[in-house]
């Protein structure tokens, strides 16, 4: 009886959790004209407790999402602007000498819910390396005392495609702590349209607090206790598997045109986005179309390309597509 109670619960969890999911695109959209994939994909990772990568020319609204998100989820929210004189002090923190004498830690902008990290590829590697702590051990560490940051914590981090002068690529490490990569396009000509009306009139827009913090971490919870069948989970581990060339999984196209391919995180990502795709879609187990449709966000930034590929105008799509 209590196991059929628990399910019955569990059921009930996963239809509040599409809901929330609806409510908070609803007013999302009061502000973000157009873009539902990647507000779908930004609550996706959130929900399944990973981090994204936000990649787009200026001007397509990357902060403005991500602060309209972090009001709608009622969380605290700090954005970090990246530049190269960011030294890993200024995000993590420092001791400073209190009036006291004493020496007290001074919390960084890292101290928050959701972390905005403004063009993160303009930052020196040191300070990558100390976001990257963060990221993966949702703790820092200022003079040999580790600190623990606060939950839920989510990094969004932003990136320009275009101007690569004077920064510092992210390294492969790196890349591989974000559960996706989400590229940005220009909006249609009818949404730019809907944009420029909005945003050049003195109508103002009032955002309601739909998700709260303790609702996110039950639903993080939820997500990883939701039911998946064998078939889907080999599906997505022999995804990331065929993404490896010279490995027997491997495809003829994978072998021809890439460098490496992803690792195990990925599968888990696979796994997990399947999930919460599933679960925010109204259904309560992931099939095939649920890791195919959030595939290309987790795999994109885990496969390297080579010369050969470069070359022929092969992109990352291309091959994932292929996989399929």
């Amino acid at each position: 009886m209590a196991t059929a109670t628990a399910n019955k619960s569990d059921v009930q969890a996963v239809d509040a959790l599409a809901q929330s999911y609806r409510d908070l695109k609803k007013e999302i959209g009061k502000v973000i004209i157009g873009q539902d994939e990647v507000v779908q994909t930004v609550i996706i990772s959130l929900f399944s407790n990973g981090h994204s990568l936000l990649v787009g020319v200026p001007g397509l609204a990357k902060t403005l999402l991500v602060s309209t998100i972090a009001q709608v989820l009622d969380l605290d929210f700090k954005r970090v602007q990246f530049t190269p004189d960011l030294m890993p002090s200024d995000i993590t923190g420092s001791e400073i000498l209190d009036e006291a004498r004493h020496f007290k830690f001074n919390k960084g902008p890292l101290f928050a819910n959701i972390v905005l990290a403004d063009e993160i590829n303009r930052t020196p590697p040191k300070t990558q390396a100390a976001l990257l702590e963060a990221m993966q051990e949702r703790s820092v560490t200022v003079s040999g005392v580790r600190h623990k940051l606060p939950s839920p914590f989510f990094v969004l981090a932003t990136q320009n495609p275009i101007e690569q002068e004077g920064t510092y690529p992210l390294p492969e490490a790196q890349l591989d702590r974000f559960m996706f990569n989400i590229p940005l396009d220009y909006p249609s000509y009818e949404e730019e349209i809907q944009v420029v009306k909005a945003t050049t009139s003195i109508e103002k827009y009032t955002l309601n607090n739909i998700v709260t913090a303790e609702q996110i971490l039950f639903y993080q919870a939820l997500i990883r206790k939701i039911p998946i069948a064998d078939n889907v989970l080999e599906y997505a581990v022999a995804l990331a598997s065929k993404t490896r060339p010279g490995t027997k999984m491997a495809t003829d196209k994978v072998n021809n045109y890439i460098s490496w391919g992803a690792g195990p995180r990925a599968s888990q990502y696979l796994v997990l986005g399947a999930k919460c795709h599933a679960a925010i879609s109204g259904k309560y187990s992931p099939d095939i179309e649920d890791v195919q449709a959030i595939a290309k966000y987790v795999l994109r930034h885990r496969i390297v390309r080579n010369y050969k590929a470069e070359a022929e105008g092969i992109t990352e799509e291309n091959i994932i597509e292929s996989l399929f």
